[in-house]
């Protein structure tokens, strides 16, 4: 039973009330808007944005499913309040979820009992959130909008990944949990404290 409610709620949110949960929830999804509407920014061509940053931390400190909903939300919100008048693409608020799901699962369902295994997990979530996220949902749902009669689907990959640069974009916002999830943790203890 303690497996099955690690997928519902994280450490933080486990002894919560009914409205503590709620406002986490809330807190944590109001962030994703407003990361979805002012932290994207360009340089040269690589569009850099903290989503995957904030997402990941979202589905850490509020649970998985309960952080996918925070993060699919946010993007929706966020879009509806600034769209640049682009249309909405599902996909992007999708694989912001499911790096979400991927982190809450992997830093609370599964517990390791030695000295480095929080940058394992870390690890673990970059990779995975880096696979499902941005090459299985965000990019082949580009190409297929966008691209998929034009150039072969690796082609396309490797041009969104180097020549656009995502790829940097995804290891500057995996760089940056790898550094702000070791002061995140220490500041909850002091707090607990």
């Amino acid at each position: 039973m303690q497996k099955i409610k690690r997928v519902l709620l994280s450490d933080v949110l486990m002894d919560c009330t009914k409205t503590q949960k709620i406002a986490y929830i809330a807190v944590m999804t109001a962030l994703c808007v407003v990361c979805n509407m002012f932290f994207e920014f360009k340089f040269a061509d690589t569009q850099f944005s903290l989503t995957i940053f904030f997402s990941a931390l979202t589905g850490i400190i509020i649970g998985p499913i309960y952080g996918a909903i925070a993060c699919f939300m946010g993007d929706l919100v966020g879009f509806l309040y600034n769209s640049g008048g682009f249309a909405y693409m599902p996909w992007i608020g999708l694989s912001m979820a499911s790096v979400a799901l991927v982190a809450g699962l992997v830093m609370n369902c599964f517990e390791f009992k030695f000295k480095l295994a929080t940058y394992l997990k870390l690890f673990f979530v970059c990779v995975l959130t880096f696979l499902i996220g941005t090459v299985a949902i965000n990019t082949t749902a580009f190409w297929v909008a966008f691209d998929g009669q034009s150039s072969p689907y690796f082609a396309y990959l490797f041009a969104r990944l180097f020549i656009k640069g995502q790829i940097w974009n995804s290891l500057f916002n995996y760089v940056l949990l790898f550094i702000a999830y070791p002061v995140i943790t220490k500041i909850r203890e002091i707090i607990k404290k």
